[in-house]
C-alpha cells in the first residue's frame, strides 16, 4: 500500500511552517519578493512538481498561528503534532535562524550548492534531532495518548531524560504503566531496543 505522504514531506512541513509563522519576512530570507516565486524555486529544485503542493502546506500550518489567513482551518488540529515537533526544537528561532535551519536542511538533504549558510553548534544538534523519526513519534504519543483505551484518563509523566529504558509512565488508577514509544518512517518496519529498553519491556 502506498503511503499518501509525500517523499519531502520534512522539508515541506518546515517550509509551511516558516510560511505560517513569518510570511513574507520568511520568502525573503530566501531573496524572492512573492510567494509564487519561492513557490516555483522548489519546482525548479525538483522538491515538488507544482508551487501548490509548498501553498498547501503552509496552509495546512496557517490556523495555527495569527497571520490573517484562515488556511485549512476545516483540517483542525490534523497537524498539530508537526509543529509540535518543529516547535519544540526551533520555537525560539527568528526569521533569519529559522530560514538558515530550512537552508541547512536544503544543503544538506538536497545537495543545493548555490546555498551558504551558518549556524550555531546547538542548532545543528536541533536539526539532526529533527530528522530522527523517535522525537516526532514521541510527541504524537504525548499529544495523544488518552485516545488508547488502556490510557484513558491516565496522568502521564515524562521519563525521557532519566534514560531508565522508558519514555513515559502512564498512571490509570493504581496501575502504572510504561511506555518505550519507537518511531518507524512506513507502515511497517524495524526497530531496536537498547539491552535496558528490552530488560523493562520484559
Amino acid at each position: 500500500m502506498k503511503s499518501n505522504k509525500h517523499e519531502n514531506y520534512e522539508i515541506l512541513n518546515l517550509l509551511g511552517y516558516g510560511l505560517a509563522k513569518f510570511d513574507n519576512e520568511f520568502i525573503k530570507q530566501f531573496g524572492f519578493k512573492t510567494k509564487l516565486s519561492f513557490f516555483d524555486y522548489f519546482v525548479e529544485l525538483g522538491i515538488v512538481e507544482t508551487g501548490s503542493v509548498v501553498k498547501n502546506r503552509m496552509d495546512l500550518f496557517d490556523p495555527f498561528f495569527e497571520n490573517g489567513r484562515k488556511g485549512w482551518w476545516q483540517k483542525g488540529n490534523t497537524y498539530i503534532h508537526r509543529k509540535l515537533l518543529i516547535d519544540s526544537l526551533f520555537v525560539n528561532e527568528n526569521v533569519n535562524g529559522y530560514a538558515n535551519i530550512v537552508k541547512l536542511f536544503l544543503k544538506d538533504k538536497f545537495k543545493i550548492k548555490d546555498i551558504s549558510v551558518e549556524v550555531k553548534p546547538i542548532v545543528k544538534s536541533r536539526f539532526k534531532k529533527l530528522q530522527e523519526t523517535g522525537l516526532e513519534a514521541e510527541l504524537y504519543f504525548l499529544n495523544n495518548y488518552n485516545s488508547i483505551d488502556t490510557f484513558k484518563d491516565g496522568i502521564i509523566e515524562d521519563a525521557r531524560l532519566y534514560g531508565d529504558g522508558y519514555d513515559f509512565q502512564i498512571d490509570v488508577n493504581e496501575n502504572s504503566f510504561l511506555a518505550e514509544v519507537k518511531g518507524i518512517r512506513a507502515k511497517k518496519g524495524r526497530f531496536r531496543l537498547t539491552e535496558n529498553e528490552y530488560k523493562k519491556a520484559k
